[in-house]
C-alpha cells in the first residue's frame, strides 16, 4: 500500500498552495487531481489581480499557476492527474483511480496521514424551459473553452448573472471575438465590481437589470437559436406580457457556485449551512481543521470566495498538517498562520468582502460550540 505523509485532493489554487507548504517543510505529498492540467481556475483567469503585491496584484492568473507549478516542483510534491478519488475510510485509507499515460485506469489504494481536501466548487444551474438544449452553459464551461482550449463556445451569446464571473466571462468572451449581445440579471442592481461592469458598458453591451431568461429557442439543428426574457417582480416572479425574444446562438449562465461537498461527505465531517458562502460547507477552525481527526480543507470547498483567499487558505491547511507531523514547532505554524490571517482579514475588507470575513468568524465560532478546540497532534 502507498504512503504518504499527506494527500491533497484538489490542484487548484488552495491545493497547490497546500501542497507547497506541508512538502517544503519536509512532508511527503502526492496531489491529485480529476482533470488534465493542475492550476484549477488559475489557468482560465487571463485578467490580472487585484490587492497588493502580497496577494500578487497586477499578475495574470495563469502565471501565478506556472509559478505555483514551479514550486511546487521544488517542494517535491507528486502529481496525480487525471486520478479520482473514490473512497476514503477510517484510519485516512483512500482509495484512487490512478490515470495513466496510455489513457487507462490503475486502482490504488494508499495511507495518508493527513488529507487536504481542496475540491472547489461547481456551478449553479438555473431551470426553464429548454435549460438543456446544445447551447446553454455554465459561464466557467464558456471560460473553459475560450482560454484553455482556444475555442468559441458561440457567436452570438447572452450571460446570465453580473456578478464578477459574468462580468468577467464576458468581457473575456468579447476579446476572443464573441457577440456578447446582452447580460440578464434578475437583481434591480449589478452584482460584480463596477470595474469590471464599466467594461461591459464601454463596450455598448446592455445589461437588463430586473429581468431573467424563461426560455431557450430550439432552432432546426436542434441547438440554441434564441431566448425568451421577461422583466421580474419584485418577487423575481415573471411578469406576464413583458416578453422578449433575443437572438443567440449560446446561453452562458453565471448563477453562482457552490462548494463542492461530495468528498467532506465521504469523509465524515459534520457539515453546517451558510447562504454567502454558497451553501453547505465543512465546519472547520482557524487550523482549516474539519471535525474528523487529521482532515483539513481549505479554498472554495469552505466557502466560495476568490483565488486569492483559497491560496492563502490552502497556506493555512499545509502549515496546520506540516505542524501535526511535528515537522513544525507549534510557536512557528501559530506565527506563519497569523500573518497568513492578516493578509485574508485585507482580503475581505470592502462591501464585497466584509461579509465574508463576518461569515468565516461565525463558521468558527459554530466549530468551537460544535466540536471544541483540539489542540494540534505530533
Amino acid at each position: 500500500m502507498l504512503e504518504k505523509d499527506v494527500l491533497v485532493i484538489g490542484a487548484g489554487p488552495a491545493g497547490l498552495a497546500a501542497s507547497i507548504e506541508a512538502g517544503k517543510y519536509g512532508a511527503s505529498v502526492l496531489l491529485v487531481d480529476l482533470n488534465m492540467q493542475p492550476g484549477g481556475q488559475l489557468f482560465k483567469q487571463i485578467h490580472k489581480f487585484f490587492g497588493s503585491s502580497a496577494h500578487r496584484s497586477g499578475t495574470r492568473g495563469y502565471d501565478i499557476g506556472k509559478q505555483l507549478l514551479k514550486e511546487a516542483e521544488e517542494s517535491d510534491v507528486e502529481i496525480w492527474m487525471q486520478s479520482t478519488v473514490i473512497g476514503i475510510f477510517p484510519g485516512n485509507k483512500i482509495a484512487i483511480e490512478k490515470g495513466l499515460d496510455s489513457g487507462e485506469k490503475e486502482m490504488v489504494t494508499m495511507q495518508a496521514k493527513k488529507i487536504i481536501i481542496a475540491t472547489g466548487a461547481s456551478e449553479n444551474a438555473i431551470r426553464f424551459k429548454g435549460w438543456t438544449t446544445p447551447g446553454v452553459m455554465g459561464a466557467g464551461a464558456a471560460q473553459t473553452m475560450i482560454n484553455v482550449n482556444h475555442v468559441k463556445p458561440g457567436q452570438k451569446i447572452v450571460m446570465l448573472g453580473t456578478g464578477n464571473v459574468g462580468l468577467i466571462v464576458s468581457y473575456q468572451l468579447m476579446q476572443a471575438g464573441c457577440d456578447v449581445v446582452s447580460l440578464i440579471e434578475a437583481a434591480p442592481k449589478i452584482g460584480g465590481y463596477a470595474v469590471h461592469a464599466a467594461k461591459i458598458r464601454r463596450a455598448g453591451v446592455p445589461i437588463r437589470l430586473q429581468h431573467t431568461i424563461i426560455e431557450a429557442k430550439k432552432g432546426a439543428d436542434g441547438c440554441v437559436c434564441g431566448c425568451v426574457i421577461a422583466q421580474v417582480d419584485n418577487h423575481f416572479q415573471p411578469i406576464p406580457g413583458t416578453e422578449e425574444t433575443i437572438a443567440c446562438d449560446t446561453i452562458a449562465l453565471a448563477a453562482g457556485l457552490k462548494p463542492t461537498m461530495d468528498l467532506v461527505k465521504l469523509a465524515g465531517c459534520k457539515l453546517t449551512f451558510n447562504g454567502p458562502f454558497g451553501g453547505y460547507i465543512p465546519l472547520h477552525n482557524e487550523r482549516m481543521e474539519t471535525s474528523c481527526e487529521g482532515v483539513f480543507v481549505a479554498g472554495d470547498t469552505t466557502g466560495v470566495e476568490e483565488a486569492n483567499t483559497a491560496l492563502e487558505e490552502g497556506k493555512i491547511a499545509g502549515i496546520s498538517a506540516a505542524e501535526d507531523l511535528g515537522l513544525l514547532t507549534a510557536d512557528a505554524a501559530s506565527d506563519k498562520r497569523a500573518e497568513i490571517w492578516d493578509r485574508l482579514h485585507s482580503l475581505r475588507l470592502g462591501p464585497f468582502g466584509e461579509r465574508r470575513m463576518i461569515e468565516k468568524e461565525v463558521v468558527m465560532d459554530e466549530y468551537k460550540e460544535r466540536i471544541g478546540t483540539p489542540s494540534p497532534t505530533q
